[in-house]
């Protein structure tokens, strides 16, 4: 006899997951960014508003690499930084 029970034939249906959720990186294809991004918490005692830059890129990486859906960075909260040329770490 078997105990396995059939509720008809429903069917499991994946769907996106709930914005904020997004796929781990694992072939590290942003890991640099990351680095860069989490020196810069560091340095600046997790004082996140002076790491925006690297937090943008850290983003734009992700979106490029399809590791979270694409967003307008606007929409992230970075219009400010539109112009700003891709952030460079210039501390030794």
């Amino acid at each position: 006899m078997s105990t396995a029970m059939n509720f008809g034939s429903k069917s499991f249906k994946p769907r996106a997951p709930d914005k904020g959720s997004f796929p781990l990186d694992h072939f590290g294809e942003c890991k640099a960014f990351k680095e860069k991004f989490m020196k810069c918490l560091r340095d600046n005692s997790m004082d996140n508003s002076k790491c925006r830059l690297q937090s943008k890129d850290y983003l734009q990486c992700r979106m490029d690499n399809q590791l979270m859906a694409k967003e307008p960075l606007e929409k992230l909260g970075f219009k400010d930084l539109m112009d700003a040329p891709p952030s460079q770490d210039t501390k030794p």
